[in-house]
């Protein structure tokens, strides 16, 4: 059976619609993305990691998202220049979407809906530091931040959620798109 996720599209930074289709049998990462926040250097270990496993069917996908303390309030234009400028993105950048609550994308509502727990790194609590600073989420299933990451088999589904403070090149993020790749 043909996983839900080849139903949706989104357009490309640049305005071109895309199925996700598309990206049919590929290995995926997708990451809700800004270039205003904290973590915003993790565009440099996605790019590692996309440049890493691209050659055997894996794929980097980033849909900039401004829910979390408007830390991308770029235009997509700006938000493209400033992705290929300072961190010479080579994965597809989305258009910015709505990743969680009013006018959530409808992927992103899947997502998280297929996956509603992520992973966190040994020894992380990502949600208690927001939390000291007043930052908690409505539905324990919502993206928790920037930089949020869904692992996706070459069939379309969720293998792993990790949370927004894993980084794209840790052991546990890298051994389990290698695990999905030996598929």
């Amino acid at each position: 059976m043909k996983s839900p996720f080849y139903g949706f599209s989104a357009k490309r930074i640049t305005g071109q619609p895309v199925s996700m289709e598309t990206f049919a049998n590929q290995v995926l990462l997708v990451v809700n993305v800004a270039s205003k926040c904290g973590l915003t250097p993790q565009y440099e270990a996605l790019e590692k990691v996309q440049k890493t496993y691209a050659g055997r069917g894996f794929q980097v996908l980033g849909f900039p998202a401004n829910e979390f303390l408007g830390q991308e309030p770029g235009t997509n234009a700006e938000i493209e220049q400033f992705c290929t400028t300072k961190y010479n993105v080579s994965f597809p950048i989305f258009e910015k979407i709505v990743v969680k609550g009013s006018g959530q994308h409808p992927l992103y509502a899947w997502l998280t809906k297929e996956q509603p727990q992520a992973m966190k790194a040994p020894g992380s609590d990502f949600e208690g530091k927001l939390r000291e600073h007043g930052l908690t989420r409505e539905n324990p299933a919502d993206i928790l931040w920037n930089f949020e990451k869904f692992l996706m088999g070459r069939d379309g589904q969720i293998v792993a959620r990790f949370t927004p403070d894993t980084a794209p090149d840790s052991e546990l993020i890298t051994s389990a798109i290698e695990a999905e790749l030996a598929k």
